[in-house]
C-alpha cells in the first residue's frame, strides 16, 4: 500500500506518535486507529491498565506497545515512550492523550509547525471556546500558566495541554521528571531554561459530557503535589535557570564577537593588504591564474575551521567526487553572508557574481574587484566577455539565482540569468544545496547561532540536459527552483533530525 505524502514526511523527519494510556478502554481503539491514519509510527504506553485496554491494543496491527506492570503515572509513561522512540531511531515524538480529548487529525498542524520551527517544542494550544470545563480544570490551567511565567519569564497560553511535539534530543530534566500530571509542566520549564523555543499552535479539543469522562485527576492530592513542584521550580529558576540563560547569552556573544574578529582580521590584515601591495605590479596572473583566488580559498577554509571550533559545524558533502577542474555555472540557494565563505572553502577555481553593495563596499570592495568578482548589474552583454575569459582560464562562476537572502531560508524565485549564461557559455550547471547558513547567521539577526551548516555538491547538469528541462529560460528556471525545493526539503528532513 502506497504511503501518503504526509506519512512519508513524518517518517523522513523522524517523527513518531506516543500515546500514554490508563484505563481508556472506551476510547483507545478509536484514538489509535485515527492516529494510524495520520502516522505509521505509533507507540502506545500501557500504564498498568486494569480494564481491557491491553486486549484491545493486542488486536491493533502496526503499533509498538510498551507495558508498565502497574500504574506509574503519566510522567513515567512519557519517559518510557520517549526512551522507546529513541531506541527506534526517532528524533521527534508527538504526544496525545488516549481519552479522545485530542484530535489525531490535527497532527498535520504540528508537522507544519515543526517544518517551520525545527528543534522547537510545538505546543498544541487547545481552542477552549464553547468547551464544557470544570472550575478545577480552568483554575489548574491558569495556575500552571502563571507559575510557568514566573519561573521562565515567558508566557504560554496553555501549559496543561498534552498534545505536543517534542525534539527528543532536547528534552531536559528527564532524570528529575515527576511521575504524574505535573511532569508535562516540568518538561516545559526545563526546556525554556535551556533555550529550547516553545511554539504554540491552535488545535481542536473534545470534552465529552461529564457522565462519560474518564479522569484520573485527584484535586486535593494533585494540587498539593503541583504546588510543591512549583515551589521547587521557583528555587531552581534562581540557582539553575538563570545561570543557564546567562551562559547561553555569553556563548552567543562570544561566538558572534569571535566570528566578527575573524572577518575583520582577514579583511583588513590579510586580503586587502595583499590586494593593495601587488595590484600596482600587475602580478595577478601566473599561468592564467589570479593570485587572489588561492588567498580567498585559504581564508574561506580558515574561517570554516574557526566556525567549527566555535560550535558551528560546517560540512561539505561531495558524493559525486566533484573536482572543479572543469568550469561550470555554480548555482546555490542564498541564505546568509556565510554562503560565499563556505563555497570559497571548496576550491580556489571559483569567482562570484555579486550585488553592487558588495562590489563597492568600503571595507572589502577593492579586494572583491581585484579577485575579478563582477556585479550582476553590469548586465549579460557586458559580463559575457569577462566571464568567457574566466571560463577559458578554468574558473567556475558562482551565482545565487534568488538574487537576495531569504529571511526564513525558503527557496525564493529563481532569476533566469544563470541559465542564460550557462547556455551562452556552453558549460555545465553545478547545483549546490545549502542548509543551515541562514540559521547560523539569520538575516538581520544580532547574534551568530551554533547551528550546523551543510553544503551538498549535487550532480552536474550538462547543456543538453539543461535544454531538456524546458523550452524557454523561464521554464528551465522554474524547473530548477522546483528541483531545489525538493532537494532542500530532503536535506532539511535529514539534518533537522539532529538539530
Amino acid at each position: 500500500m502506497q504511503t501518503s505524502p504526509q506519512k512519508q514526511q513524518l517518517h523522513d523527519r523522524g517523527i513518531c506518535v506516543v500515546i500514554p494510556t490508563y484505563n481508556n478502554a472506551g476510547t483507545i481503539a478509536d484514538v489509535v486507529k485515527r492516529t494510524l491514519a495520520q502516522c505509521n509510527d505509533v507507540i502506545v504506553v500501557n500504564d498498568g491498565c486494569t480494564d481491557n485496554t491491553k486486549a484491545i491494543l493486542d488486536t491493533i496491527d502496526g503499533i509498538v506497545v510498551v507495558e508498565n506492570a502497574s500504574n506509574k503515572g503519566k510522567g513515567t509513561a512519557l519517559k518510557r515512550g520517549f526512551k522507546k522512540a529513541l531506541e527506534l531511531g526517532f528524533a521527534y515524538a508527538i504526544t496525545l492523550d488516549g481519552d479522545g480529548q485530542h484530535y489525531p487529525e490535527d497532527i498535520p498542524l504540528l508537522l507544519d509547525a515543526n517544518i517551520n520551527n525545527p528543534g522547537c517544542i510545538i505546543l498544541g494550544q487547545r481552542k477552549m471556546e464553547g468547551a464544557e470545563r470544570s472550575k478545577g480544570s480552568k483554575f489548574a490551567n491558569a495556575f500552571s500558566n502563571f507559575w510557568f511565567c514566573v519561573q521562565t519569564l515567558h508566557y504560554l497560553p496553555d501549559t496543561q495541554t498534552g498534545y505536543r511535539l517534542y525534539p527528543l534530543h532536547k528534552i531536559h530534566g528527564l532524570s528529575l521528571l515527576t511521575s504524574r500530571y505535573e511532569a508535562e509542566l516540568e518538561l516545559l520549564v526545563f526546556a525554556a531554561w535551556h533555550g529550547v523555543k516553545i511554539i504554540p499552535v491552535e488545535i481542536n479539543v473534545y470534552y465529552p459530557p461529564r457522565a462519560e469522562r474518564v479522569s484520573h485527576f485527584r484535586p486535593a492530592l494533585d494540587f498539593t503535589r503541583i504546588s510543591i513542584l512549583n515551589t521547587i521550580l521557583c528555587v531552581l529558576a534562581i540557582v539553575y535557570g538563570l545561570p543557564c540563560a546567562i551562559l547561553r547569552l555569553l556563548r552567543a556573544t562570544l561566538v558572534t564577537v569571535a566570528s566578527l574578529l575573524t572577518y575583520l582580521i582577514e579583511c583588513f590584515f590579510i586580503i586587502t593588504p595583499f590586494a593593495l601591495l601587488y595590484a600596482p605590479f600587475k602580478k595577478w596572473r601566473r599561468n592564467n591564474n589570479n593570485q587572489m583566488h588561492p588567498l580567498m580559498h585559504f581564508c574561506g577554509k580558515l574561517t570554516t575551521r574557526i566556525l567549527c571550533l566555535l560550535g558551528i559545524k560546517v560540512t561539505i558533502r561531495n558524493p559525486h567526487k566533484e573536482t572543479f577542474e572543469k568550469p561550470a555555472i555554480i548555482v546555490c540557494n542564498h541564505q546568509s553572508h556565510l554562503d560565499l565563505i563556505v563555497q570559497l572553502s571548496m576550491t580556489k577555481k571559483i569567482v562570484f557574481l555579486t550585488n553592487d553593495w558588495v562590489n563597492h563596499s568600503h571595507f572589502f570592495g577593492y579586494a572583491i574587484r581585484s579577485a575579478e568578482y563582477h556585479p550582476i548589474s553590469m548586465g549579460i552583454d557586458a559580463l559575457f566577455p569577462k566571464l568567457k575569459d574566466l571560463v577559458n582560464r578554468g574558473y567556475s562562476i558562482s551565482i545565487f539565482p534568488e538574487g537576495t537572502r531569504s529571511r526564513d531560508c525558503s527557496i525564493q524565485r529563481f532569476h533566469k540569468g544563470a541559465f542564460l549564461l550557462a547556455e551562452q557559455l556552453g558549460i555545465d550547471i553545478l547545483p549546490l544545496v545549502l542548509y543551515g547558513a541562514g540559521k547560523a547567521l539569520p538575516k538581520k539577526g544580532l547574534y551568530m547561532r551554533c547551528h550546523p551548516i551543510t553544503l551538498d555538491i549535487d550532480q552536474r547538469i550538462a547543456p543538453t540536459q539543461l535544454l531538456s528541462t524546458g523550452d524557454t529560460l523561464q521554464e528551465r528556471s522554474k524547473w530548477f527552483r522546483h528541483h531545489y525545493i525538493k532537494r532542500y526539503g530532503e536535506l532539511s528532513n535529514e539534518m533537522e533530525q539532529h538539530v
